[in-house]
């Protein structure tokens, strides 16, 4: 869909739909709705795979689309400097976040997932900060402990002992794709914002190879349902979905565009009751709403 370009000075001479932060929410919210279903479609894929297999495999899809765009564009290649810092981005955006999100959802359901890893973009920010040397104020780290120990209770809560290893993979992957998100909002000045995902998943494919062949399901006992979920993993959520999202971005500006995230948990639930007929509690929602309401007020006040 190609964008209009309007003159600062008149930036109200074009209809509603065209105007650039109208198109920037558009394309936002694409982007956001492609990774609330991330979960949920991993869940429906673990149901006849192996987890290495879902998270190895969606990564080696993705990264074979990648690695055909990257070449048909042209782009030039990172220096070694930025070849190290892909490499931390593929840690967590590529390796750690799809491996262990899948292995966890293999024992909790996917609205379960969701609420743990809500808390992700407070994990974000505090890399963000580390990296960039621009500490927030306290309010800030006030809301985000508040937010993670809502988030902490739920999960002890309903966990069977002390911490179920299902939580313990959803916080470690929340933290390391916390990590290379921010990483790679750093590299984005420099490589290009979609150029970061697709040079890391293209870094990744000499390991992602072996762990595919390694961890292969018994392919007559997969269903098309899985088969399906996998695709729509490795197509929107690793591929297609950054594109949007990014778009968004840059064409309705980070600061309102961002804000959709608020949103994800919200509809992430939503679609675990829908494709996937999970019951939804009160609590559910409440922990939702706690945890979307601590990261706007910590930004609102960091």
């Amino acid at each position: 869909m190609s964008v209009v370009s309007v003159s600062p000075q008149n930036p109200n001479a074009l209809p509603f739909w065209q105007k650039p932060l109208v198109q920037g929410l558009w394309f936002g919210s694409l982007g956001m709705l492609m990774f609330s279903a991330g979960l949920p479609a991993t869940r429906m894929a673990v149901l006849d795979m192996p987890p290495v297999f879902v998270g190895a495999g969606r990564a080696l899809i993705a990264a074979l689309l990648a690695l055909i765009l990257l070449l048909i564009t042209r782009q030039k290649l990172p220096t070694a400097k930025q070849w190290q810092g892909l490499a931390l981005v593929a840690l967590g955006s590529v390796f750690a976040y799809p491996v262990l999100s899948a292995l966890a959802l293999q024992q909790v359901g996917a609205s379960h997932g969701i609420l743990v890893t809500s808390v992700m973009p407070l994990f974000t920010a505090f890399f963000g900060a580390y990296l960039t040397k621009q500490w927030p104020r306290p309010g800030f780290w006030l809301f985000a402990l508040l937010g993670a120990t809502c988030v902490a209770l739920y999960a002890l809560k309903h966990s069977v002992g002390p911490f179920q290893l299902a939580d313990g993979y959803l916080v470690l992957a929340s933290f390391l794709c916390g990590f290379s998100y921010a990483k790679g909002a750093i590299l984005s000045k420099e490589l290009g914002s979609w150029q970061v995902i697709c040079w890391a998943l293209v870094m990744s494919i000499p390991v992602l190879l072996p762990w595919v062949w390694a961890y292969q399901p018994d392919y007559a006992a997969v269903s098309l349902q899985s088969w399906l979920a996998l695709g729509y993993l490795s197509v929107f959520t690793m591929f297609i979905g950054f594109f949007c999202w990014y778009k968004g971005l840059s064409i309705g500006g980070i600061a309102k565009v961002s804000q959709l995230q608020l949103l994800s948990p919200f509809s992430g639930l939503a679609l675990c009751a829908l494709l996937l007929g999970e019951p939804l509690q009160w609590i559910h929602w409440i922990l939702a709403l706690v945890v979307v309401a601590c990261i706007a007020l910590g930004r609102r006040f960091g």
